[in-house]
Parts: structure tokens; C-alpha cells; sequence
């Protein structure tokens, strides 16, 4: 099932990818050997990885690497933990935990199910899913010292169960931030990589934090999708999604709630934690245009202001998201074929 994070795996070989990923990780995994009395030599070598790498702080490996050992260690070790519980959780714990979760009917029961059952087999940490408002949480709670283990586990188990979380409802899942218990280490570089949208160390406790509005979405996958992941299951859950099956409904938010920080592109996007590019690319998917969105949300906003209130027009497109009362003319006369004044005249009673 879900393997420890390794931020990107495009490439066949391990010497056409960039070695992006930590040392640091791998040096866990060697740990988890030497707790348990064995050697890491035979998985080392499968992931073409120098023993000698491991006393470089500042040594980077590629992701089909960290792939190869992690899937070499969990069998050899039968523990998909790697070291990180009180307990091993054998080969295939995480499988059952994902086949539980299939039947869900949406993501948010899908979680909460995975959270709950993930307590049965491992009593060291504790998996929470919280909503507040409109940002949901996934938390997890330490009921012991993980030690020199901590950073690699709470990482892992954060960029799995996200991933699990993608992989359900297929669709990219952005973070509206994350948070971790420890200081920022020498490779912070990679939690760039690993979580959409700002991280926070030094921070109780670990968890996640995006838009609720996933957590109603349904499941797309069946025992068959299952089946066909648990064979080759890290891509799966590292690899970003391009497609946000919210995207729409996150950019009508952001018009609405922050008229004045995002009259262009760029703006937008920065707000939404994705590039222009994507930005444009992701909505032209969904058959949608960024200039159309801008243009429905400021209409709507527009003629509830004219209809509601009795505010100056200037006033109205500046709350619209209007720079200036003349492009909002324009655009007003555009929707309706009247200006402000005249649609607020024809549509007012009589006093």
C-alpha cells in the first residue's frame, strides 16, 4: 500500500529522474534494519543506492529509488510501518485499511473510516478528521515518542493519507497548508514539493488542512482501481493530480470573497497555491475560462448590489471587483443590454 513520500516519480530508471528526495529518509529505513538486527544491504543494492551515500547529509536519491527500497524493506521487514510503531503492521495492512474505505460514499466517510480502522492496528498515533467552517483537518496525535523516527513517520503518514485521499476521488486535493512538530530540517526544500501550500514547522499538531467542500465529493474507484494500485501503489499516491475536480468552485470562492485581490491571473493563482498556467490549463479542462468565472461572479455580485442597495454606482463596481466605474459600465451594458442606473430604475418598486 501507501509507501513513505518520495515528491516525484516521471521517470523509468533512477538515473533519469531528479534526486530530489532526503537522504535522511533513507537513512530511517536503515534505522528501522538495525533496530530489528538485520542489514539493509540486499534493499540498498535492489535500489541502487551506495551504502556510502548514507554518511552524506546532503546526498538526494530519485523517486523510483525510494520506491525500490521502500517496497524492499517493507517485505523484508513485514512492516509498512518501517520501524515508525510499537507493533510491525505486516505486509498488506494498509491495503485492508483502503479496502474498508472503497465503500464509503464519499471522501469525507471514506477518511473518517480510514482514521478509525488505522487506530486498530497501530495505537501509537491517532488519526483525526476535523471540519471547521470551510477548511477540513487531518490531524494526527502522538501518544508516545517516535524518536529519532518522528520526521519520516509524521511525513509519511500525512503524504499517504492524502494521497489515499487523491487516489479515491481522483482528483488533485490542494492543501490549504500544513504544519509538522519539529524544526524546519537542512531539506525543508522538499516540503515544497511534498505539500501544496505553506508549511509550518515548530507547530502542534501535525496535520493537513484543506477545502471541506472535498470531503462531499463521491469515490471513483472499485475493488478492480484497488487492485491495480496495490501493485505499484507509490506513483499513485506521490505523484501530484493535474485535474481538480473543485477548481470551479474554488475560483467562484476566491472572486467572491476577495474581490479586490484578483483582478488578474497571477493574483489568483497565488491565492489558490498553483501557477497561472495551471490555472488556465485545469479550468480549460473543466470547460471553463478564467475571464467567464470573473464575469458571472462580478455580474451576480453586481445586480445584488443594484437590487439590495441603494449605493453609488461607483461604489458598486468597485465592490464588484471593478478598477474603475467605466470598464464597469461596459461590461454592465454587455450583460444586460442597460446601464447600472437604468437596470436599478426598471427594476426598483415605486416608492
Amino acid at each position: 500500500m501507501p509507501r513513505p513520500p518520495a515528491p516525484s516519480a516521471r521517470k523509468p530508471h533512477p538515473d533519469a529522474a531528479p534526486a530530489i528526495t532526503p537522504i535522511a529518509f533513507i537513512r530511517a529505513i536503515a534505522l528501522a534494519y538495525e533496530r530489528r538486527g538485520l542489514s539493509p544491504s540486499n534493499a540498498l543494492a535492489q535500489a541502487q543506492i551506495a551504502p556510502s551515500s548514507l554518511l552524506d547529509p546532503a546526498a538526494r536519491i530519485t523517486a523510483l529509488q525510494m520506491e525500490r527500497i521502500s517496497s524492499a524493506a517493507m517485505q523484508e521487514l513485514d512492516d509498512e510501518a518501517l520501524g515508525w510503531f510499537s507493533r510491525r503492521l505486516p505486509w498488506g495492512s494498509y491495503g485492508m485499511l483502503a479496502r474498508a474505505s472503497l465503500s464509503a460514499p464519499n471522501l469525507g466517510v471514506a477518511l473518517k473510516r480510514w482514521c478509525r480502522h488505522h487506530g486498530l492496528i497501530a495505537s501509537d498515533i491517532t488519526l483525526t478528521l476535523t471540519t471547521a467552517g470551510d477548511t477540513a483537518t487531518l490531524t494526527i496525535t502522538e501518544h508516545g515518542d517516535l524518536g529519532a523516527l518522528r520526521e519520516f513517520c509524521l511525513v509519511s503518514m500525512l503524504r499517504n493519507i492524502l494521497g489515499v485521499a487523491c487516489w479515491l476521488i481522483d482528483s488533485r486535493i490542494l492543501l490549504q497548508g500544513a504544519q509538522l512538530p519539529f524544526a524546519a530540517p537542512p531539506h525543508r526544500d522538499i516540503y515544497d514539493v511534498l505539500f501544496s501550500g505553506p508549511t509550518t514547522f515548530d507547530a502542534t499538531p501535525a496535520c493537513i488542512q484543506f477545502d471541506a467542500l472535498y470531503l462531499a465529493l463521491p469515490l471513483r474507484r472499485d475493488e478492480r482501481a484497488l487492485q491495480q494500485m496495490l501493485q505499484r501503489a507509490l506513483p499513485l499516491t506521490v505523484l501530484p493530480y493535474r485535474r481538480d475536480r473543485l477548481l470551479v468552485q474554488r475560483v467562484r470562492q476566491a472572486l467572491v470573497a476577495h474581490p479586490a485581490q484578483t483582478h488578474n491571473a497571477d493574483a489568483l493563482a497565488a491565492l489558490l497555491h498553483v501557477s497561472p498556467r495551471t490555472l488556465h490549463r485545469q479550468l480549460k479542462e473543466e470547460g471553463a475560462s478564467l475571464q467567464a468565472l470573473k464575469d458571472e461572479v462580478r455580474r451576480d455580485r453586481a445586480l445584488d448590489l443594484l437590487l439590495r442597495t441603494n449605493r453609488p454606482i461607483k461604489q458598486v463596481a468597485e465592490a464588484a471587483g471593478f478598477q474603475n466605474e467605466k470598464s464597469f459600465m461596459r461590461a454592465f451594458r454587455g450583460w444586460t443590454g442597460q446601464s447600472p442606473a437604468e437596470f436599478r430604475l426598471g427594476n426598483h418598486p415605486p416608492a
